[in-house]
């Protein structure tokens, strides 16, 4: 949303028309986000969090960055009669550390003529100091053409197929046009509320930890094959540009985990770099994800549209980039593929080749992701919200009789446990904090089949080949493999958890020895991080102090 605000207390219009005669915009992009669309219903005030930006050159000459938002999607007014309030609150960050709180209405009711459209899109602003002095008053509008875009946006997140996320999406339009209805056309009008009542107390949202970070700029944009993906800048500093990419079944949210003192995307930024946050096709934050697709789409598409992207908005030649889990190894791909203008890497847990534990050589030698697609099972989810069918329950009952679960990763949690169905234990318990380990719902999330039987037939052939089982990386042609191997000729740091139940350590040292074999001199190391599982290397209590001194050193040396 946009438009104009000025100082004083007076009318909002009157205000937004000072402000537009002395040219004092303000604009908003937020992300409004939901955990569970059925609290989000039942509870009265129909609640949700804000993340985002607010653009106000009269606070601040950069964007200011939200924190504390609370988005309420009309609510009945008692005071008022067949009206609904849809309202916005949150508070504001400046780069030089000013806060400010900035309160936002839209009041939709049925007046004569017709307004329904000017009263969904009109928000009447109120921003304050912390201590409640009034700064600026006006109003910012929604155009047709922001509406349609704004309209393309609405995802379902963690959803364990399409039909489920069609449904969830279903469920919140009935209650936005509900709502409108039961304003402008008098449907159950006087009912206490025309959504059903509470089945459960909604509860408060999770408190959030507001990141130190510079305010969020999002970037979509599209794959030459048509995927829509997303990246998430924080402008910290001049180092870099260094992007940062997930694994298989979560999303960059792994980067920015709130449950930490700092997260890796916290600690590039304290230490000045540009830090860009990848959203490829296998993120559940991202539709795409609810497709089906390999590795090679990411090697081939995502890496490459990604890099432009970044050199395209930065001016910079070339960029740094920080890849983890089925990131590492899609990268290692893109990168013996043709992927260029990356001048250092570090690669969290794998790269080119794969040393499996038992549990893992066992499910890929069985072809596990093959039966479950026989079974038509298109995608796996750690998500234990929905009622379980069926297939569900003999999901969870596999889970109690896994014989690779160590009795120390037995916990209580459902979630936990199908993490470690699908992808063998991930991380060490003992590295996670309380908070880490309540929010991996939030964390993890759909992975589609596809994907699965991709990793089974790379842990079959003990490093990466294409989906078809072709060779297309590392070439048993020894020319062939010299000028893809070519491509990696410059700086990469391997880290690996010295206990991961994942991929074995030996697997990124099996691909340092290769690459200090075919290019001797290149300036190629790797750290094992003692006491260290999978994922904890990136979310881990301490990650902080025991992992991320070996990320920024390597990312320091070409910034």
């Amino acid at each position: 949303m946009h438009g104009f605000v000025a100082p004083g207390a007076g009318d909002y219009e009157a205000a937004a028309a000072q402000g537009r005669a002395a040219g004092q915009r303000c604009a908003f992009t937020l992300i409004v986000t939901s955990e569970d669309v059925d609290a989000l219903a039942t509870d009265p005030l129909h609640r949700a969090s804000l993340a985002g930006t607010v653009t106000c050159p009269m606070l601040s000459p950069t964007p200011l960055a939200v924190s504390q938002g609370e988005f309420q999607l009309l609510p009945l007014d008692p005071a008022a009669p067949g009206t609904r309030r849809m309202r916005y609150t949150m508070t504001l960050t400046a780069a030089a550390g000013a806060q400010y709180r900035f309160a936002g209405f839209k009041t939709v009711r049925d007046d004569p003529g017709p307004d329904v459209w000017r009263d969904t899109t009109t928000l009447y602003v109120d921003i304050t100091r912390a201590d409640g002095t009034a700064v600026a008053r006006g109003v910012l509008t929604l155009g047709p053409q922001d509406f349609l875009v704004q309209m393309t946006t609405l995802r379902a997140l963690r959803a364990p197929n399409l039909a489920a996320a069609m449904a969830a999406k279903a469920r919140f339009g009935r209650l936005f046009a509900g709502a409108v209805a039961d304003t402008y056309l008098g449907i159950a009008r006087g009912a206490p509320n025309v959504w059903p009542p509470a089945k459960r107390d909604a509860g408060p949202l999770r408190p959030r930890r507001p990141l130190r970070l510079p305010a969020p700029e999002l970037h979509f944009f599209d794959t030459r094959d048509g995927a829509t993906l997303r990246l998430i800048r924080h402008r910290a500093g001049a180092k870099g540009p260094v992007i940062l990419a997930h694994g298989l079944g979560v999303s960059s949210r792994i980067f920015t985990a709130d449950t930490i003192d700092t997260c890796l995307a916290e600690y590039l930024a304290a230490n000045g770099f540009d830090v860009w946050l990848l959203d490829f096709r296998a993120s559940i934050d991202l539709p795409a994800a609810h497709g089906q697709f390999s590795g090679d789409e990411i090697a081939r598409f995502d890496y490459p549209a990604a890099v432009e992207v970044v050199r395209r908005l930065t001016g910079k030649p070339d960029v740094q980039i920080v890849a983890h889990c089925f990131g590492a190894s899609t990268l290692f791909m893109a990168l013996t593929a043709g992927l260029t203008n990356v001048r250092s890497a570090v690669f969290s847990q794998i790269a080119g080749h794969v040393s499996p534990p038992l549990a893992n050589a066992v499910r890929a030698g069985l072809f596990m992701p093959d039966f479950l697609k026989l079974l038509g099972v298109d995608a796996l989810t750690t998500d234990v919200s929905a009622e379980p069918g069926a297939l569900e329950k003999l999901y969870d009952d596999a889970l109690r009789l896994n014989p690779f679960l160590r009795a120390e990763q037995r916990c209580t949690s459902k979630g936990c446990h199908r993490i470690s169905f699908m992808y063998a234990p991930l991380y060490r318990h003992e590295q996670l904090n309380a908070a880490t380990h309540d929010a991996l719902g939030e964390l993890f999330g759909i992975a589609n089949l596809r994907s699965f039987q991709h990793l089974a037939g790379m842990i079959r052939n003990r490093g990466v080949v294409a989906f078809d089982g072709t060779d297309a990386y590392l070439p048993a042609d020894s020319a062939r493999l010299a000028g893809n191997l070519a491509r990696l000729r410059f700086p990469i740091r391997f880290i690996h958890g010295a206990l991961n139940e994942c991929f074995l350590p030996e697997s990124t040292q099996r691909t340092l020895d290769l690459l200090r074999g075919a290019h001797p001199g290149v300036p190629y190391d790797r750290v094992e991080i003692p006491g260290y599982g999978h994922i904890d290397c990136i979310f881990g209590r301490d990650a902080a102090r025991d992992v991320y001194p070996h990320i920024l050193a390597h990312l320091e040396q070409t910034a």
